[in-house]
């Protein structure tokens, strides 16, 4: 390592060892008055994220796995959160679309330093129908749909200049059809089997509280031979309403060490 290797990465060091964490008061929780369930906590905690002013509390990152079991992650939006689960959409020919194709399960993350929290949440992925793909795109704006219709996500880019003509053509297209047809959009669900939501502590006593219920026993044997096979595709790609949740059994609720 050269001298000046040695200089940048010690002023890196020194930049990284300089931040603060949660140098604000953070809230209580109390874990024993949280709800039966997830999703009423996980609104009311996304509501208190948007009232303390968390830039883009809507930001979610979502890992997958790839055909070789190597992790994978991006950051997206959640596009809902419901009974069924936790939404959002892609490309079904993007990188993440043919590894859920492949290993059809995920783990999101939420984090809102604004208050000192984290969710997490993992589960199977089930794809929506085309239908409700396309009611999602077209529920979005104008440059998501221009965005959509360049689609070639996650592929080789030969020049910027090919981008350009490419997303010039598709904000064009956007604007005189805002119904086009993208038939590769697809919108997914992740179905919960864990939700964990951590709550930060000045003096690190953080609090995680775990919900957790176990597959019911026919799906629990439907993921097993999917997992041993690698067969996976036909469950992403099923057009059974995604939310195929009732086989499962009641939530439990565990409070782990931090």
């Amino acid at each position: 390592m050269t001298d000046a290797d040695a200089s940048a990465q010690q002023s890196f060091l020194d930049l990284l060892h300089a931040q603060r964490v949660w140098d604000i008061e953070l809230p209580a929780f109390d874990p024993a008055a949280a709800p039966r369930d997830p999703l009423p906590l996980f609104r009311s905690w996304f509501a208190e994220a948007v009232a303390a002013g968390q830039v883009e509390p809507h930001t979610m990152t979502l890992a997958t796995a790839d055909a070789q079991g190597l992790p994978d992650v991006r950051t997206l939006m959640l596009h809902d959160a419901d009974e069924r689960g936790w939404h959002f959409a892609t490309h079904a020919t993007s990188a993440k679309g043919r590894q859920l194709a492949g290993r059809p399960y995920a783990a999101l993350g939420f984090y809102w330093p604004a208050q000192g929290r984290q969710v997490r949440v993992r589960g199977p992925v089930t794809a929506c129908s085309a239908a409700e793909s396309r009611a999602d795109l077209h529920a979005r704006s104008t440059g998501a749909l221009a965005s959509a219709l360049v689609g070639r996500q996650s592929e080789l880019l030969g020049s910027s200049g090919e981008l350009d003509r490419a997303s010039d053509a598709a904000w064009d297209r956007a604007r005189e059809e805002p119904d086009a047809e993208v038939t590769s959009w697809t919108r997914y669900v992740v179905e919960p089997r864990e939700v964990e939501f951590f709550q930060g502590d000045a003096r690190r006593r953080h609090i995680r509280l775990r919900y957790r219920r176990e597959a019911g026993a026919a799906e629990a044997a439907e993921t097993t031979e999917a997992a041993e096979a690698t067969k996976a595709a036909e469950t992403v790609g099923s057009a059974e309403p995604a939310g195929a949740t009732e086989s499962a059994g009641a939530w439990q609720r565990e409070l782990l060490w931090p």
